[in-house]
């Protein structure tokens, strides 16, 4: 499960050196972000996932569907299901699901159906450099969590100038590991059905059920 664990966590767990601030302009754009992810009843984002690190490197495209409390994940041979209530996550290679009690609280951390304003909760940030990508203008946010352990040095967000929407993420571990994830489509208030979200065995022959509530 550790592909799909760092795209779940993928700006849940930051950090920075201690130096960083709440600056006003990267709180600007951090709340015209969200306002308009939040303003959405459901989304779908198709993206690339790359990590270095060492001598292992990886990629994979992926998709993601979130509506309202709920999401599905795509990535790497794996999938995650889930309805608000249970999540289960898919392995293909074995074709197995474990199936486990889903908190969507907010005490989750990895919880993409959060991505959007978990910057309000303990976090320091700051604006560090527009850049120009595919002939749009991108403004490169850092963050950091105010909790003191961390395996994660650095996070970058490029927010969209034009429309605020979020382009990349690069994470950066202290061992020098990097994991990014651009995204390459993305389409608002997607029509999707609440048994989009649930994890249908029928659909899976032979499929082991690993029940962990």
């Amino acid at each position: 499960m550790k592909k799909i664990a760092w795209m779940l966590g993928l700006a849940f767990v930051m950090t920075l050196p201690a130096f960083a601030q709440k600056d006003k302009r990267a709180q600007g754009i951090l709340d015209a972000m969200s306002k308009k992810y939040k303003a959405l009843k459901s989304y779908q984002a198709n993206f690339t996932f790359a990590s270095v690190g060492g001598t292992a490197k990886e990629s994979y495209k992926g998709d993601l569907t979130v509506k309202n409390e709920k999401f599905r994940l795509s990535l790497g041979g794996q999938e995650v299901f889930t309805d608000g209530k249970t999540m289960s996550t898919y392995i293909k290679e074995s074709n197995e699901v474990n199936v486990q009690d889903y908190d969507a609280s907010g005490n989750n951390e990895l919880n993409p159906t959060q991505i959007y304003t978990i910057y309000k909760r303990g976090f320091d940030y700051r604006f560090l450099k527009e850049q120009k990508q595919a002939g749009r203008t991108l403004e490169v946010l850092e963050l950091t969590s105010n909790r003191p352990k961390s395996a994660i040095k650095t996070v970058q967000i490029s927010v969209d100038k034009a429309d605020k929407s979020v382009r990349n993420w690069l994470i950066i571990n202290k061992d020098g590991k990097q994991t990014s994830y651009t995204i390459t489509k993305f389409t608002p208030n997607v029509n999707v059905p609440d048994a989009f979200f649930a994890f249908d065995k029928a659909k899976y022959p032979g499929v082991e059920v690993v029940d962990l509530r």
